[in-house]
């Protein structure tokens, strides 16, 4: 069954950028600005922008596979046609606690944000509430969840545009490169910040996920795996450009990790405060809507290929285009989020991330470097040298990784090795040989 058959065709370039720049959360900026700022002796800027090229090379490797295989299982299906199934198995099942736990993060966002406006309130009520409207979005239509989360991605630009706009008022005179780089920076700084701002990039890998419902995805996806990522780079450039001409010393903020508060007060009072929070929490919605759709998207490639069962995490409905099963199994895993804390959810999602990542730099490498033997100069620059490059810099990431997030990732894969080696023995699923397509 071809993929026409289980899905329809109808994303265009706009929708796999909003998706993307959704699931990016630019109201994120905020979030890690009094941290990196501490991180990086002032030097946000500096950072966001050492973390886009080196993410660049990342995304660009994404791109080169989306047009090899448009696939809905993204690195999972990348390394499974371009090195081994069974490779391709343990990414894809590492990638999971990336996109099963975000979902999770953005509903204890959400009642984070809300609590503080309505303490009142039980926490169940919001994590839940979050849940089903993101499922229920999600299992309607595609079209329609983007469209939703199209309008909350520009809320966030508008806010973000605003914020620009009245800080460089009032930071007019002062304008300097110092957030950028001065004397007092220096690399283990900037790679400090980069270890926690790489993770504010997660969006543009997400996309390939869709590739199956986009319109010439093969052209589409790659250009909008690199809109995503520089469009998002910008305005955290930008963003954090003029934040930090306002707050150039982390001694500045009260709470490092509450800084957002703080600075949307200092710059417009409680009304702009409100806005911000406004803002912020049409993100975690925007992000909530876009993370628990490539969740399922994965998962059905997984199921389609026999490595979940295939009658449920194979299954699109007819009627709606939607994986359903999958849908409705994100929003029940993500109900889990009821008995987490955000600190114990948020550091299980960059091991699977480091995984994916890490595996479509080398996936690139072996299917046309080594598999179509491409060696012409050019190729070797794109397929061996960006690679590399990208490949480096995702080692770096992978030494700063927390040894919690470090312990359960391997925990988690040990469990998927067993489950394969179980799954192989079992008549109830027919798991794929090694083949290329």
């Amino acid at each position: 069954m071809s993929s026409t058959d289980y899905f329809a065709k109808k994303l265009k370039l706009w929708h796999i950028v909003v998706i993307g720049l959704g699931y990016m959360a630019p109201m994120a900026v905020f979030d890690t600005f009094g941290i990196v700022t501490d991180s990086t002796n002032g030097h946000v800027s500096g950072a966001y922008t050492f973390t886009l090229i080196a993410i660049l090379f990342t995304a660009f490797s994404y791109g080169k596979m989306v047009r090899a295989f448009p696939n809905a299982g993204s690195s999972y299906t990348y390394v499974q046609q371009s090195i081994n199934p069974s490779v391709g198995f343990l990414v894809g099942w590492a990638a999971m606690l990336d996109y099963l736990f975000l979902p999770m993060i953005n509903a204890l966002l959400t009642n984070i944000y809300l609590s503080a406006l309505f303490p009142n309130v039980p926490k169940s009520v919001w994590i839940l509430t979050f849940i089903v409207i993101m499922t229920l979005l999600n299992i309607f239509s595609v079209q329609v969840a983007v469209s939703f989360g199209g309008i909350l991605v520009l809320f966030q630009v508008i806010v973000a545009i605003v914020f620009i706009v009245l800080s460089s008022t009032q930071s007019y005179g002062s304008w300097s490169f110092t957030p950028f780089a001065s004397g007092n920076l220096s690399a283990s700084l900037l790679l400090n910040g980069a270890s926690i701002l790489c993770f504010s990039f997660l969006g543009f890998d997400a996309v390939t996920t869709l590739s199956e419902e986009t319109i010439d995805a093969k052209r589409t996806v790659p250009k909008g795996i690199l809109l995503v990522a520089l469009i998002g780079g910008i305005l955290f450039i930008a963003v954090s450009y003029f934040a930090q001409l306002l707050f150039p010393s982390a001694d500045q903020f009260k709470d490092l990790e509450g800084a957002s508060a703080e600075i949307a007060y200092s710059l417009g009072g409680k009304l702009f405060q409100s806005i911000f929070v406004a803002a912020a929490l049409t993100s975690t919605i925007a992000s909530g809507l876009a993370s628990h759709m490539s969740a399922s998207r994965l998962l059905f490639a997984m199921g389609r290929d026999g490595y979940l069962p295939r009658k449920i995490f194979g299954y699109v409905n007819p009627k709606t285009k939607t994986p359903i099963w999958n849908i409705l199994f994100v929003g029940a895993i993500s109900c889990t989020s009821l008995f987490l804390t955000l600190e114990s959810a948020t550091s299980l999602i960059n091991f699977g991330a480091l995984v994916a990542f890490s595996a479509v730099n080398i996936a690139v490498f072996a299917h046309y470097f080594l598999r179509q033997k491409r060696h012409t100069f050019t190729s070797i620059i794109q397929h061996a040298v960006f690679p590399c490059f990208g490949l480096l810099f995702i080692l770096f990431l992978w030494f700063h990784l927390e040894k919690h997030s470090l312990l359960i990732g391997v925990i988690w894969s040990f469990i998927g090795t067993i489950y394969l080696l179980v799954a192989r023995r079992s008549k109830n699923l027919s798991i794929p040989t090694f083949h290329f397509d």
